[in-house]
């Protein structure tokens, strides 16, 4: 019997979601085809592969041993596509990050890549989660650890936040105004604790984080920013105490086999050392003033 690599790939969805709603989103497809293509799949391999409840779709004993085989078909199909990238070009290593984290690794770029590395790197910036499951990056770094089964996660370290101003006390500043943060960016954690607190005197907003700072730096306000990026701006002071609720981990996430490809393992090993030197400043400990 010959069995279809989408089928599989389908079939690997379902089973890692535990259901075919929360397969859509990652398949593309919607709940009916999916089912439609799950029940093909039972028929070529003649024995139900899923309990299926209301909770959710949940492995039978022949599910579990396809589940196996499938994932060594994944393997092979990453090895595969791994081949094909390698012949037309060279291996890019793909790393997500919010804008703060990724502008910290662009500027220690010569710790996490050379020119001597064979292989490129792609930042992928993103305020909104990167699905390294479907391989949209090789690695990630977040502010929590993965729930999801196929992603192994590596704690690097804490990150502390603080209320910033300029340096110069003027306008909105002195006034005790806030500069909030919209559009995509107000998603953040800082930025929805910000607007719960001081929304009434939120005067001035940007909708990036580099457009916030800027925002800032030139009097228009106090607003949060994480220790490593207001206490390494000579142009920011910090004007209260670390906000301990919003401290959060740093964790390095990888899909369980990507990570062991030698150019994602040397990246990540890079970034954990990146990230251990620098620690007393993500975690607020080095104000420069």
């Amino acid at each position: 019997m010959d069995f279809s690599w989408d089928d599989l790939r389908l079939f690997l969805d379902v089973a890692r979601l535990g259901g075919l709603s929360a397969a859509t989103g990652k398949s593309g497809l919607s709940a009916a085809t999916l089912g439609r293509r799950i029940n093909a799949l039972e028929k070529q391999v003649g024995e139900p592969l899923f309990h299926r409840s209301q909770t959710g779709y949940r492995l039978t004993q022949s599910g579990e041993d396809l589940l196996a085989r499938a994932e060594d078909v994944e393997a092979a199909m990453l090895s595969l596509r791994r081949w094909k990238e390698g012949a037309i070009g060279t291996r890019v290593v793909r790393l997500s990050a919010g804008s703060w984290t990724s502008a910290f690794v662009a500027g220690h770029i010569g710790e996490i890549w050379t020119v001597e590395d064979r292989f490129g790197l792609e930042l992928v910036t993103a305020n909104q989660r990167v699905d390294i499951g479907r391989r949209n990056a090789d690695l990630g770094i977040r502010n929590q650890r993965p729930t999801e089964q196929w992603l192994a996660g590596r704690l690097i370290g804490k990150v502390a936040y603080g209320l910033y101003s300029g340096v110069n006390l003027v306008n909105g500043v002195k006034a005790g105004y806030f500069v909030g943060v919209a559009g995509e960016g107000g998603h953040t954690h800082s930025a929805r604790w910000l607007e719960a607190r001081h929304a009434d005197r939120i005067a001035v907003r940007g909708h990036d984080a580099m457009s916030v700072r800027e925002l800032v730096v030139n009097g228009a306000g106090m607003s949060v920013f994480p220790c490593f990026v207001g206490d390494s701006d000579p142009r920011l002071v910090r004007v209260a105490p670390v906000i301990r609720e919003l401290e959060t981990d740093q964790w390095l996430v990888s899909h369980h086999e990507e990570r062991h490809d030698p150019a994602v393992r040397l990246v990540g090993d890079r970034i954990v050392s990146l990230m251990a030197q620098w620690s007393a400043l993500f975690r607020g400990e080095q104000p420069h003033h």
